[in-house]
């Protein structure tokens, strides 16, 4: 189970460091640097002399992209079979773990037909939404199968509402900020933490609604994270995690409200996005660690308080 354990820990770094890295393809304009799929300019490694002049973009753009390939197709692919094999090692342990495993390679080839998708759809909003949000999802199996090779919650998994609602409210909040993005509406409110100075705006153009949604999903999370504090401080297990979720959801909000006041300068967008993947990592861990097996809520007092979450 450690073998397991340090190969999702592996492979949950590099797919945090994967959707910030395709957070900054997006931001250079270098989504369709590459054009072709899955090779580039019909070559596996494009040197400068095969990017032609007519092509717009530079050389940096396309390596961007080409890097952005590489590591989910020749290194994060790999690395889920591994964790696919170790999970069916350990089946003895935990007979859940093949299921989860086989979950996950599952994602990873549909992740891999929508990255081919958004280069053909010439990265148009809902593929690329549709791309990070199965990203994400990727990426909260792996918190998975890392908290189940630990040895927690091997028995039939347990409904806790809140942590799930929350962690549903995060994966909606990145991906319509996907959307927004993608869709040039960044800016459409252009004032923070009030749209346009309203606290309701005007929604007539979809620019703005597109906003404004994202707007209202964060603050749900937001509160989401806030009430999940205030419900787990008390566990002893979780009282730690909750609060590295609570205090990266505010970090979170405070630099998507820099993004508007600085007019959307590339680094504070990517701070942005690496904060939300962390707190889309907490979150996850919050939620699969408050599901607990059913024999263990029977018995401790401390599971049975975590299901009135």
């Amino acid at each position: 189970m450690r073998a397991l354990r340090r190969a999702a820990g592996s492979a949950i770094a590099l797919t945090f460091c994967l959707i910030v890295l395709g957070a900054w393809v997006r931001a250079t304009g270098s989504g369709l640097a590459c054009p072709d799929w899955p090779t580039c300019y019909g070559h596996w490694l494009p040197l400068p002399g095969e990017i032609p002049a007519s092509a717009g973009y530079s050389y940096f753009q396309v390596m961007l992209e080409w890097l952005h390939r590489l590591l989910a197709g020749v290194v994060l692919g790999p690395l889920v079979l591994l964790i696919g094999g170790l999970a069916w090692r350990a089946r003895a342990t935990n007979p859940r773990l093949p299921l989860h495993a086989a979950a996950l390679v599952l994602l990873l080839l549909v992740q891999a037909g929508l990255g081919g998708l958004t280069v053909l759809d010439q990265n148009s909003p809902w593929s690329v939404a549709l791309h990070l949000g199965t990203a994400l999802l990727l990426f909260s199996m792996l918190w998975l199968i890392f908290e189940r090779a630990a040895g927690a919650g091997q028995g039939a998994p347990v409904a806790r509402p809140l942590p799930v609602l929350t962690w549903l409210l995060a994966l909606a909040t990145m991906v319509s900020a996907a959307v927004m993005t993608k869709s040039g509406a960044s800016l459409a409110c252009s004032t923070w933490p009030l749209c346009d100075g309203a606290l309701l705006p005007e929604l007539g153009a979809a620019d703005v609604r597109l906003n404004f949604t994202h707007r209202l999903l964060a603050a749900a999370t937001g509160l989401g994270t806030f009430a999940l504090f205030l419900k787990l401080r008390a566990e002893p297990g979780m009282r730690r995690l909750a609060g590295c979720a609570l205090a990266a959801m505010a970090l979170e909000i405070a630099l998507g409200g820099m993004v508007v006041v600085l007019a959307v300068p590339m680094w504070s967008g990517l701070l942005h996005q690496a904060f939300g993947v962390l707190t889309f990592a907490l979150l996850s861990r919050l939620m699969w660690r408050a599901v607990a097996p059913a024999s263990q809520t029977a018995e401790d007092p401390a599971h049975v308080r975590l299901s009135r979450a």
